[in-house]
């Protein structure tokens, strides 16, 4: 039986952030995970991240290991604004944060987490048990990728979530719909017809949304005051969401769900705009209502602006977002997920981002109806691993 004070399960972002600030404190602690699974396992080669430079670093005390930083001493493009963060280059940031702020991390994966008496036990892949007396949850959005219901039941072979797929070029030469309008689907179409996919889009937005380049850091005083840029984008409330989660979390509680679920809405970041118009076809106002495995791939029933259609592909990339739901943490003890106090489904924080459970936190997108969008964002992690460590320390 290994004993620590504090276990921190997770390695991505946030739980690097937060093994930084514990180091840093001096406290005992133990740490799982394998570093930057997330965007190594979920997400599409050739991916830049949509958050500026600025907005994208890991948190240390010191605020030495930044993203420019680790440019700097690498040799690799950089700026705060206006310069994409290509998706290999952010995980071998991650990587170099990790060797400066978690030597020790224990790449092992936790297996079950259960209470025991004051304390809880943390079974560990390979056999061993670890007691802690405190335990942070920064689980990554993979635990909480969201299929809709019209997609229920069809093969693997033939549907898939966007989070699924690293290698977008094992669907040269194929037939390919990609259904939503965010980010994460003009990038996967984006990216499926770069490599020689015949792609098209499905979306029930009846307009693509596209953000604006960034805002010049330099401009009048006056334009600054009017719309503020933040960690998030621009704008008053964008710049609250980015920059305010104490206060966020004092909103009513429906209030809190309901921009977590709909701030920042669906929306393409301006440097993929040239690459997207024009390249293939771009289906809006088409809902779909629901789907059927036919020989060689899998039949979509929509609805369109003029009555009910059917479009047939070979396989249908589902990029339907994240629903954070404690449920979906399957590592945790169901007794112990039973007791969780939740909000939207996901488990509800205090300030300090301690659960109703004693001893039990959470940070990251599992947090997102109670501290705001931030927390789906790399942004947000500086203020959850400061906020945490002073709660530990």
């Amino acid at each position: 039986m290994i004993e620590t004070d504090v276990a921190v399960v997770g390695a991505g972002p946030y739980g690097l952030s937060i093994a930084a600030h514990l180091q840093g404190l001096g406290v005992r602690f133990r740490h799982f995970g394998v570093p930057m699974q997330l965007w190594r396992s979920a997400m599409p080669e050739g991916m830049f991240l949509k958050s500026q430079g600025f907005a994208s670093n890991l948190s240390d005390p010191d605020g030495k290991h930044t993203l420019r930083e680790f440019c700097r001493e690498t040799g690799r493009v950089y700026a705060d604004y206006g310069v994409p963060v290509a998706l290999d280059t952010f995980v071998a940031y991650g990587d170099w944060f990790r060797d400066a702020h978690a030597p020790d991390l224990d790449e092992r994966l936790v297996e079950r987490v259960s209470a025991a008496g004051d304390r809880f036990e943390l079974a560990v892949e390979g056999g061993d048990t670890v007691r802690a007396g405190k335990v942070v949850f920064a689980p990554g959005v993979q635990y909480f990728a969201h299929l809709p219901r019209e997609f229920a039941g069809l093969p693997e072979s033939v549907c898939s979530h966007s989070s699924a797929h690293t290698d977008l070029s094992t669907f040269r030469g194929k037939d390919v719909i990609v259904v939503g309008a965010g980010q994460s689907a003009l990038e996967s179409a984006t990216l499926l017809h770069e490599h020689g996919a015949s792609v098209r889009l499905v979306a029930r937005a009846h307009r693509l949304v596209w953000n604006g380049p960034p805002l010049a850091p330099d401009r009048p005083v006056l334009q600054r005051w009017r719309e503020p840029e933040a960690g998030l984008g621009s704008g008053w409330s964008t710049w609250f969401y980015s920059t305010r989660p104490r206060l966020y979390r004092r909103l009513p509680s429906g209030l809190r769900v309901n921009r977590a679920r709909t701030a920042l809405g669906p929306a393409g970041a301006w440097w993929l705009r040239a690459r997207t118009e024009g390249e293939f076809p771009v289906l809006l106002g088409r809902s779909v209502l629901g789907c059927q495995p036919i020989f060689g791939g899998v039949r979509l029933r929509v609805s369109t602006p003029d009555g009910l259609a059917q479009l047939e592909t070979q396989h249908v990339i589902a990029a339907t977002g994240y629903r954070p739901r404690a449920r979906r943490l399957s590592f945790l003890d169901q007794r112990l997920q039973a007791r969780l106090r939740l909000i939207d489904g996901a488990p509800w924080v205090g300030p300090g981002f301690h659960s109703n459970v004693s001893g039990l936190f959470f940070a990251g997108p599992a947090v997102a109806a109670s501290f705001g969008p931030v927390m789906r964002f790399v942004y947000g992690a500086d203020y959850a691993a400061r906020t945490i460590a002073r709660e530990l320390g």
